[in-house]
């Protein structure tokens, strides 16, 4: 934890945890990586050789796990492919998390950064990853056809809750994939945005404060924002699952926002896919 007064900002890091996975693995000599995860879906790989590595397998994924969830939002992904494979790790996965390893070997000391912004808006930014495992799955695996969710929840600027998994549901299409993703996030963001109401409301805040509450939902595919906001189900929609749609009527109400994004600017792309440096 350090607090940056002249610039506003907090930066919340695990070095002695890094440290510590880096050590775990032997790898303290390892040569630095510049991302966590290459841009091609980790796969099942059932013909590849495997694991060979003297550390175990489960304990590493573990630490990466922890270290995910609380400081380091940028590995989520690409720790969210390696824990998949725990009960049977081949030699792919486990050179999978050497490369997480190694990109933190060279970002020990970085972290996630916050510049609160003095307002208490709730926004969320949600992407999908459409069938991103096809042709690395085997064809007969139901994962082979899957998408992954990927979502990252913000009060007043500041990261709280986010996610990056593979949908339980084989999506039909691109917009099918992000409306689904879409769908998710607000079932973490909606109970978030009451228990923000309910604690306003027993606190003395001043009113500027208190009005500066507010829901978006930045989403960057423009069929799930048509139907999010339009509301209006056709031939090629209405197959959808009734459960997507349960957020509907706070976005009628105004509770909740669902507004367009470019594409560059999405803050959840790295958590449904692998990026390039």
């Amino acid at each position: 934890f350090e607090k940056n007064e002249a610039n506003n900002t907090v930066t919340l890091t695990q070095k002695g945890l890094i440290q510590k996975i880096i050590a775990a693995t032997g790898m303290e000599d390892c040569n630095p990586n510049w991302t966590p995860a290459t841009q091609q879906a980790l796969g099942i790989d059932p013909d590849g050789e495997p694991m060979n590595e003297t550390w175990s397998y489960p304990s590493i994924v573990g630490m990466l796990l922890y270290l995910s969830t609380n400081t380091r939002i940028d590995i989520a992904m690409a720790v969210s492919q390696v824990a998949r494979f725990n009960h049977s790790p081949k030699k792919s996965h486990a050179t999978a998390v050497k490369m997480i390893v190694r990109y933190l070997h060279r970002t020990a000391d970085k972290g996630t950064i916050i510049t609160p912004s003095g307002d208490l808006s709730l926004d969320c930014y949600v992407d999908a990853d459409f069938a991103g495992l096809y042709g690395r799955d085997p064809d007969r695996e139901p994962s082979s056809a899957k998408s992954r969710t990927g979502y990252l929840i913000t009060l007043g600027n500041a990261p709280v809750i986010w996610k990056s998994q593979l949908q339980t549901e084989i999506s039909l299409s691109t917009l099918e994939s992000e409306y689904s993703a879409l769908s998710t996030s607000m079932r973490a963001l909606l109970p978030l945005r009451a228990l923000l109401v309910e604690v306003i409301g027993s606190l003395l805040l001043p009113n500027h404060i208190r009005a500066s509450v507010s829901s978006r939902v930045f989403e960057d595919n423009n069929g799930a924002l048509l139907l999010a906001n339009s509301q209006r189900l056709t031939n090629r929609t209405k197959y959808f699952l009734v459960k997507w749609h349960f957020f509907w009527s706070y976005v009628k109400t105004g509770a909740v926002q669902v507004v367009k994004i470019d594409t560059k600017e999405q803050k959840a792309d790295y958590l449904s896919k692998g990026l390039s440096c």
